[in-house]
């Protein structure tokens, strides 16, 4: 989540990105491969991304659909680690619509000494995953860092694994992501993405978080590290650093690490994202990650509203990052879902216009999102300490299909009218019959037209049973 001092640095990087984008490479569509479950799909707008972008599945084949919130506890560590995550969080998130947790966890309360893991931090990290499942919430496991770790006074990379070549660094308070700008930073991503002993290091505390939960029911997939940064080389704008660092050392690093983890858990979805660089639609350098089952996990923010800014409509930054972010998975035929996004003021003047916006878009080419944060009280919490949305989240709360047993035509909600529509081919016969939806707070018809039939209807869910291969129209309504 950028700050202020570094924007004038990254503005000045979207004009490279806008000189970049129109050269990237773009891929044809796979066959059978789109989902057109955008909402453009339904206003007549032909084809558009999403129809050349896989889509995330689950163990029988059906198309998911993930919305949900970042989990985190940054301030406990130690004895007290992830002591502010509760049942709560998730009992709450379920009532209110949503299927997916990106829990945040940290390598250096994983591995406090070199060779030493936590067992009690597992054992917290089980008893979070076994509250998941209770309430249904899938889990994205996140190997979490700011600002590289507690070295720069963070969290994420040990202390241990921090080398600065005694660089300076010069903590900014007042505008912290501004921090991985600071030589010494810059220089420990470069040890950790080049020395031999800490990418062992690194495989090895991925392959004991995948050991101990490869079969954990409520375990979606790895999220690899969070906003991976680099060095920035004299000469060099921030658009084309971030680049190279992605071709050069973050796409070498994710294979490592994905085979570390196919070491122990075949079945979970593995996480990449480019540096938060991509904010700004500036394409990523992420070359090809050689694992069957890859997500695509941008984050979404824009530097301006993460400074205070107000949404602004006419400036386009979301039909260019929905560009720019959309090159990587139609060339490589991998599913997108965005790992966090949400700005710290919701409630300024254009902020129900901008969420507004950010769904429609984020439905347009995505398998889904998590926002940035499930918490009770002010800042990026989604909630109030009376767990009431805070001004303009409940935007994020609409009806969705959850899991599509067969091939998405078109999955749209109207936010003027609340409806919500799916079309979709049914399986055939060997394939699972059982679409699930999701329907937030509030008195819900579901009704289904072609060869189906709605199962069950109450506590947010609705089931819809197909006849194989049939074209099926599902419509969500308020009563």
């Amino acid at each position: 989540m950028p700050r202020t001092t570094w924007r004038t640095t990254l503005l000045a990087s979207a004009v490279v990105a806008a000189l970049l984008a129109p050269t990237a490479a773009r891929a044809e569509p796979a066959n059978g491969a789109g989902h057109g479950a955008g909402h453009g799909a339904a206003n007549g707008a032909g084809r558009t991304a999403g129809d050349r972008i896989p889509v995330l599945t689950d163990e029988h084949g059906r198309a998911l659909t993930l919305r949900g919130w970042n989990v985190e506890d940054k301030a406990n560590r130690g004895d007290a680690a992830l002591s502010a995550v509760t049942e709560k969080h998730f009992r709450d998130m379920r009532a209110k619509g949503f299927n997916f947790a990106r829990l945040l966890v940290f390598w250096d309360d994983l591995e406090p000494r070199p060779g030493r893991y936590s067992q009690d931090y597992l054992r917290k990290i089980e008893r979070i995953l076994d509250w998941a499942e209770k309430h249904d919430v899938k889990v994205l496991l996140d190997a979490h860092q700011d600002v590289f770790g507690p070295a720069f006074g963070h969290r994420g990379i040990p202390e241990w694994a921090t080398r600065t070549d005694g660089l300076p660094f010069t903590p900014r308070p007042d505008d912290w992501f501004s921090e991985y700008f600071e030589p010494a930073v810059q220089r420990a991503f470069t040890h950790l993405y080049e020395d031999e002993d800490l990418r062992r290091a690194q495989a090895r505390m991925w392959r004991v978080l995948a050991d101990r939960f490869d079969d954990h029911p409520a375990v979606l997939g790895y999220d690899l590290i969070n906003e991976p940064m680099g060095e920035v080389r004299e000469g060099e704008d921030l658009a084309t650093a971030a680049r190279r660092i992605e071709r050069d050392q973050l796409t070498p690093l994710y294979n490592r690490l994905a085979d570390a983890v196919r070491s122990v858990d075949r079945d979970a979805w593995i996480f990449v994202e480019p540096t938060p660089i991509v904010g700004e639609g500036v394409p990523t350098g992420l070359g090809r990650i050689h694992d069957p089952k890859v997500v695509y996990a941008p984050h979404f923010y824009n530097t301006g509203m993460e400074a205070g800014a107000d949404y602004d409509p006419a400036a386009g930054w979301i039909e260019n990052y929905e560009r720019a972010v959309t090159l990587y998975p139609e060339r490589y035929k991998v599913p997108v879902v965005v790992g966090e996004w949400g700005p710290l003021n919701n409630s300024l003047p254009n902020m129900n216009r901008f969420y507004r916006d950010a769904m429609s878009s984020l439905g347009r080419y995505g398998s889904g999102w998590a926002g940035y944060v499930w918490c009770y009280g002010g800042g990026y919490c989604a909630v109030d300490g009376t767990g009431a949305f805070r001004t303009n989240k409940e935007l994020t709360a609409e009806p969705y299909a959850e899991a599509v047993a067969g091939r998405v035509r078109s999955a749209v909600h109207d936010p003027a009218t609340g409806v919500y529509r799916l079309v979709y081919d049914a399986a055939g016969r060997r394939g699972s019959r059982v679409t699930e939806l999701s329907l937030p707070p509030g008195d819900w018809r579901v009704t289904a037209r072609g060869a189906a039939v709605v199962l069950r209807e109450g506590r947010g869910r609705a089931r819809v049973l197909a006849a194989p291969d049939a074209r099926v129209t599902v419509t969500v309504t308020r009563r």
